[in-house]
């Protein structure tokens, strides 16, 4: 009998998942359970960026304090976490691509060939070990996000999908373009592995997962592309997230939740006080049983006098109450 959408959804991220083992089970620690009425909560580590430099193990420590069960890993923080090189970073933090020196410039190719070189000699051991961090400190790596651009070579997409097995998540969330989901599709259904593509809000660009035309069209490129719906891109754009996880709810391999305005409105610093359908939208998927997470994805300024990680708690309080 021939697999349908639904099942290809439901074999990746369902019964024999990690997340519906005891919750000692497989774990050095004891699992911290942030499942909320039924609704995995998790966070995307680039909420995390700012405690990724010099100290990417602060992540993991972040999770533990925030009280995160589940982790989308972004592939620069794994492979800091695996012990790449570092790359240099010009500019202050959040403060846009600063404008380069001749010397920067030739500082970064440099390092970009020592890391090119380092990723010549990963393994499946590298990430295993990676993985194995995040489960002693009770956390489930479910899926990697690795940003496949147009510039890849086919090998560079490779090395995505060998990451991703090796740690053993129920699939890959990348932000990129139509055309590069035309060119992953063949490879995402050799190794069997659901990729989950973000979307944004640039709807002026018809490259751009954006529309609900682009959503249709990705989708069309094979049966292991799937979606990682942002609710707050999703709603910047004009949509309506709650109608669209109804429809598409057996492709969508996660969401990310964030609150921001209409009409590319800018994201809120408090959820709820955007545009944002963040409550229906958890109210659904705890009536609905759906077995994606909904991860966090800080993305607002951080307000003076507070942090990253006081931040994301007030986040989470948030989605916790929604779901109550």
């Amino acid at each position: 009998m021939p697999i349908t959408r639904r099942d290809l959804i439901r074999k990746t991220l369902g019964a024999t998942s990690l997340a519906s083992l005891p919750l000692t089970n497989a774990f050095g620690a004891a699992r911290i359970n942030s499942k909320i009425h039924g609704v995995q909560i998790g966070a995307i580590t680039y909420s995390f960026n700012r405690l990724a430099s010099p100290d990417p193990e602060a992540i993991i420590k972040a999770y533990s304090e925030i009280g995160l069960g589940e982790v989308e890993l972004m592939s620069n923080h794994c492979e800091a976490l695996a012990g790449a090189p570092a790359m240099p970073m010009f500019g202050r933090p959040g403060g846009g691509r600063p404008q380069l020196t001749p010397e920067q410039i030739a500082e970064r190719q440099a390092a970009q060939e020592k890391l090119a070189q380092w990723r010549m000699s990963t393994n499946d051991a590298t990430w295993k070990g990676v993985r194995k961090k995040f489960n002693d400190a009770g956390v489930d790596v479910a899926l990697l996000c690795y940003n496949m651009q147009d510039s890849m070579k086919d090998d560079d997409i490779e090395y995505g999908f060998k990451m991703a097995e090796a740690l053993g998540v129920k699939a890959i969330t990348t932000s990129t373009t139509l055309t590069m989901a035309k060119r992953i599709a063949p490879i995402a259904e050799k190794h069997k592995l659901v990729v989950g593509y973000h979307g944004h809000d640039a709807t002026n660009d018809p490259n751009q997962t954006a529309t609900l035309e682009s959503y249709d069209t990705l989708m069309s490129y094979g049966k292991y592309n799937g979606i990682n719906l942002d609710i707050g891109h999703f709603t910047a754009a004009g949509y309506d997230a709650v109608a669209f996880i109804k429809q598409h709810h057996d492709k969508i391999t996660n969401l990310h939740i964030k609150d921001r305005k209409k009409n590319h409105g800018p994201n809120v610093a408090v959820w709820g006080t955007g545009d944002t359908p963040i409550k229906p939208v958890l109210q659904l998927m705890k009536k609905e049983k759906y077995p994606f997470p909904a991860n966090l994805e800080l993305e607002y300024p951080i307000p003076e006098g507070s942090n990253i990680v006081e931040e994301a708690k007030k986040c989470f309080a948030y989605v916790k109450s929604c779901l109550a």
